[in-house]
């Protein structure tokens, strides 16, 4: 076996040309007598039609930030990004705001993680997936209701027509969550990103957002960016994870050899903190240990450092540099399973 040292590794799955290609994506907070914050260091992943991409981690390390950027919808004030987010040969970072809202819902749509504040409540559930219509396929009302009440229907809403007149709060979580699904997909959009989307819904509702996005993905041939800290949705969804800590890509792989055998003691500390069916009765769960703020510089050492039961001096004197090997990508100087450490072998290190 042979490492490769490449300053932005290629993605594992997903075949073709990407739909989206992130490239170096940083984004760092400021504010008036404080240092600034690197919420999302350098980051670098790409989306395939039809491909589902993971980004996975604790809370805090730069998902929901990515997914923001991407969009452009982070404050126009107090932070700054740079970067690429090729869409199509376009990079997003340089559109105006109103060559992005052009963009926003026709060809790129996204679910965000709490529908009932992120649904307006005074308005209609009808008239609020009509807007998305009217908007970007310039409808008529009339002509743009029965359109609603067909996507309502598919994403398994009960009783569409009645639906179309009812208000958030009269909803259920999971048919509010289903009325944001059926938002971001109205104009069939050619990238998805779903920021939690199961969050705060129960489990059978949970498994019914996950095939209908599945689905919805296999149907429509949709490129899907799936946020989320619940390793059970990835296990469930993604081709490709990212597994993101203190805003950088520290391993990234398919999903199967990627839970079968993680390499970065982060991925694997995360996989051996969920608790097992075989699981005896009573026993002790295997928390990660510390918390986010629990970090290092990235500048200077590994942010994991002071958590990880892998970690070797080296870890907190030098920034280790990402490596690709066998189709997967990681960023340790000393990974899981005794393997030859691939950052020993890169020559240039690289975020």
């Amino acid at each position: 076996m042979t490492a490769t040292s490449t300053q932005h590794p290629r993605p594992t799955g997903g075949g073709g040309t990407p739909l989206l290609s992130v490239r170096d994506l940083t984004v760092t907070f400021t504010r008036s007598g404080e240092q600034p914050f690197t919420a999302v260091d350098g980051l670098s992943f790409d989306v395939s039609p039809g491909q589902t991409v993971g980004l996975v981690g604790e809370s805090g390390c730069g998902k929901s930030v990515t997914s923001l950027a991407i969009m452009g919808l982070l404050p126009a004030r107090g932070n700054t990004v740079t970067g690429t987010v090729d869409f199509e040969g376009t990079d997003l970072l340089t559109l105006s705001d109103k060559a992005m809202r052009d963009r926003r819902g026709q060809e790129i749509g996204m679910i965000f993680q709490d529908p009932l504040s992120s649904l307006n409540p005074v308005v209609p559930i009808g008239r609020q997936v009509t807007e998305v219509l009217e908007r970007h396929k310039g409808l008529s009302k009339k002509a743009a209701r029965p359109l609603a009440r067909d996507m309502l229907h598919k994403v398994g809403i009960p009783d569409p027509d009645r639906r179309l007149s009812e208000y958030p709060h009269q909803l259920s979580g999971g048919m509010r969550q289903r009325a944001l699904i059926a938002m971001a997909l109205a104009c069939e959009p050619r990238l998805l990103i779903a920021d939690e989307p199961t969050t705060a819904l129960d489990v059978t509702i949970q498994a019914q957002i996950l095939t209908l996005l599945r689905d919805l993905v296999q149907e429509m041939g949709t490129a899907l960016i799936m946020i989320t800290h619940d390793l059970g949705v990835v296990a469930g969804l993604c081709d490709e994870v990212n597994v993101l800590y203190g805003g950088r890509l520290v391993e990234r792989g398919d999903r199967h050899p990627l839970f079968a055998e993680p390499r970065h003691p982060y991925t694997g500390g995360l996989l051996a903190s969920v608790p097992g069916l075989e699981s005896a009765r009573g026993e002790r769960l295997n928390p990660v240990p510390g918390s986010v703020a629990d970090n290092l510089p990235w500048t200077s050492a590994c942010a994991f450092a002071p958590r990880c039961s892998n970690a070797v001096d080296r870890c907190r004197e030098e920034t280790p540099g990402l490596a690709e090997r066998d189709a997967r990508v990681v960023r340790c100087f000393n990974p899981l399973h005794g393997e030859p450490s691939p950052a020993e072998q890169t020559t240039e290190v690289t975020r």
